[in-house]
């Protein structure tokens, strides 16, 4: 009777242990060719679009284990493109980012939730000119597969977009805003692709 009752708590071990290790978030790699981190605002009767070449992200995540789930990013401000210097480097100046001082913005996940089918929230907080603040940024899993090229690997799609008011980060004084030549909101969307090992 004992031995079968110590083989029934082995078995039951190491079925949680398996089906733990199975749904534990595993971290995925950035696939850089195929993430951006892009932006639009409003310039008078135009729009004006950019997105930021540098940047590193750390991206935990699994469906079914969403507590250990996590996305932490890190943007070069410098590496802002608006395909056009004169304007980055305005962009970059005190007027707006001031990214001598500030040289990087930051997101780092508190926690993540289902909302329904593939959406998601992730809650955390953006700290962007010395500004910390906390936000829920909805966001779209669009699954994970076999990745084309190489089958050793999965590849695996996420999408988000949100709207910032940027005078609340204190880039920019807002006399812009009141001379009508640029927008105070930031249309963002974030469209990351990541792999890994399988």
């Amino acid at each position: 009777m004992k031995k079968i009752i110590k083989n029934t708590v082995y078995f039951f071990s190491a079925f949680f242990i398996f089906s733990h290790a199975q749904a534990a978030a595993p971290e995925w790699r950035l696939d850089f060719d195929h993430t951006g981190l892009y932006f639009s605002i409003d310039h008078i009767y135009s729009t004006v679009r950019g997105h930021f070449d540098q940047f590193e992200g750390t991206v935990m995540f699994s469906p079914d284990d969403l507590a250990n789930s996590r996305f932490d990013f890190e943007v070069e401000i410098k590496s802002i493109n608006t395909n056009n210097s004169k304007r980055d480097r305005h962009l970059n100046s005190a007027d707006f980012f001031d990214s001598k001082k500030f040289p990087t913005m930051t997101f780092k996940s508190h926690a993540i939730t289902h909302v329904k089918d593939n959406q998601y929230t992730v809650d955390g907080t953006l700290t962007i000119k010395g500004v910390s603040k906390e936000i829920s940024l909805p966001f779209i899993f669009f699954g994970k597969k076999d990745f084309p090229f190489d089958k050793k690997l999965e590849v695996a799609g996420f999408e988000a977009r949100m709207t910032l008011d940027r005078l609340a980060y204190n880039v920019g004084s807002g006399k812009y805003v009141d001379m009508g030549v640029v927008g105070q909101d930031v249309e963002v969307l974030i469209s990351i692709e990541v792999l890994r090992e399988k």
